[in-house]
């Protein structure tokens, strides 16, 4: 065999997909064989670069992404109602004037959970060896947008985990750049969001809320989680979407787990249980993550 012959088959050996370095190979690395590695890699990446940030404690935010501004709110009501004026009788045009009052109504909850993350941010991101009560959200637009500007605000750290959908999906503008990570897997997303929690507060939402939620009332029922506070704001909005008392009538919980939550209608208020839970003297020593074990 010619030394040309030797050459292009040496070529032809080195193009092959199976010469790839398995870390460079992506196709492989995104089989479906390959989904433990994917699985750890997510947790373990974002493990490390919190401990590079010194990432010690946080308090989560949940709630919906579609909860709007208050002046984009007031926006669409003054064009319902314009609407609607334009012609009364029109069906269509009166749901989208209820549909707009509601936002307003919505809105409230935006400068409410901008204002608890400047409170918690400003009074626990005071040491520069470590970071504690640091606020993270999911990253996206509406009430996790609202949670990272109030950090922000006050130039505070915050974290935002963001998720692959299928449709599109950008992080807001607000997170620390450092700080802001892209999941493929729920799963280990909602590890990150309690690994290191300190308090959960969640905001009106839809089904993502209502999962992050229960998973959490869940983890701390079974004692599968240290106890931490879990804040529901808007008492009016939970209590009309989720019957509680019910499921203790139906013997389905036990009263004792109505005390798992509390509820709160203003960010001082929901900052306040959260440092009566943990005596807070704004001097807190860093502590075991979340899951521990």
């Amino acid at each position: 065999m010619s030394t040309e012959d030797n050459d292009a088959r040496v070529a032809k050996i080195m193009a092959s997909k199976a010469y790839i370095e398995a870390y460079k190979d992506l196709e492989f690395l995104g089989g479906d064989m390959l989904r433990p590695v994917r699985l750890q890699l997510e947790l373990l990446k974002t493990e490390l670069v919190l401990e590079d940030h010194n990432i010690i404690s946080t308090v989560v935010v949940f709630g919906s992404a579609r909860t709007p501004k208050p002046e984009d709110a007031e926006r669409e009501l003054e064009a319902a109602r314009s609407a609607l004026q334009a012609d009364p009788s029109d069906a269509k045009a009166q749901a989208e004037l209820r549909r707009a009052e509601a936002r307003v109504d919505q809105s409230q909850y935006y400068e409410q959970a901008r204002e608890l993350s400047t409170i918690v941010s400003s009074t626990c991101q005071v040491h520069d060896h470590y970071c504690e009560y640091v606020v993270v959200t999911g990253g996206g637009p509406g009430i996790m947008e609202a949670a990272n500007r109030g950090a922000h605000d006050v130039n505070a750290k915050s974290v935002g985990l963001n998720i692959s959908l299928p449709f599109e999906q950008h992080p807001n503008p607000y997170i620390t750049p450092e700080l802001c990570f892209l999941f493929r897997y729920f799963a280990v997303r909602k590890m990150h969001f309690l690994m290191r929690a300190k308090a959960v507060v969640a905001f009106p939402g839809g089904f993502g809320t209502m999962d992050e939620l229960f998973e959490v009332l869940t983890l701390i029922q079974t004692k599968k989680a240290p106890r931490v506070p879990v804040v529901l704001m808007g008492r009016k909005f939970w209590e009309r979407l989720v019957n509680f008392p019910m499921m203790v009538d139906e013997g389905v919980i036990s009263a004792e787990d109505l005390e798992l939550f509390s509820y709160a209608e203003t960010a001082q208020e929901a900052w306040s249980i959260i440092a009566d839970f943990h005596d807070h003297k704004g001097d807190a020593e860093p502590k075991p993550h979340f899951f521990a074990e």
